[in-house]
């Protein structure tokens, strides 16, 4: 048998082969993508900021919040904030400043909440006939430009004069008002003259 006899015999098979060789080739890269992860279903940081600071000024340019972190990182996948130690002040021309302060925080997407989880405390600087206030809590949801404030956790309440228990609470700011809502039991020092 001759090798032009060979190739004739071989000659109706070659397309076969080469149509498995690209089907195998076609096969590996598919394998590939699959293999690949999805980057853009991560939660991972696409800014991350040292000992960051941030001002809110009001209508009338004056620092309304205040906004420090030891850590911020901004995750695009949910446009959430995270941060580290943050501490926010809330001032206002008529009201005593308030500083918040907790381990960690998450801000949300559009910027107008913020959760504050792990050794919350709240202090209301004292004013005029108003003693200072502390409340300490393990997780506050603010919302500061409304001056809202509330959590469903423990709280625990203290003035110079008064120390208050309770589960759950609600704080406007704006109308001067906490709202306790439930096992609420308070301890009340009288006034030494």
């Amino acid at each position: 048998m001759n090798f032009a006899a060979v190739a004739r015999s071989w000659l109706p098979v070659l397309p076969l082969l080469g149509l498995a060789g690209v089907t195998y080739w076609l096969d590996q890269q598919t394998q590939q993508e699959l293999a690949r992860p999805d980057n853009s279903k991560r939660h991972a940081p696409d800014a991350v900021m040292e000992n960051f600071s941030a001002v809110k000024m009001d209508q009338q340019g004056l620092p309304r919040f205040i906004i420090h972190a030891k850590k911020m990182q901004h995750y695009p996948d949910d446009d959430s904030t995270e941060l580290d130690a943050p501490r926010l002040t809330t001032l206002s021309a008529d009201l005593p400043p308030i500083h918040i302060a907790s381990r960690r925080g998450l801000v949300s997407s559009k910027g107008d909440e913020v959760f504050l989880h792990d050794n919350v405390s709240v202090v209301r600087e004292a004013s005029g006939e108003r003693e200072q206030m502390t409340l300490l809590t393990e997780y506050l949801h603010a919302t500061p430009d409304r001056d809202l404030a509330n959590t469903d956790r423990a709280v625990t309440i203290t003035d110079a004069h008064t120390t208050t228990h309770a589960i759950g609470m609600e704080m406007d700011n704006k109308a001067r008002t906490i709202k306790l809502l439930a096992q609420v039991r308070s301890d009340h020092a009288p006034v030494r003259k």
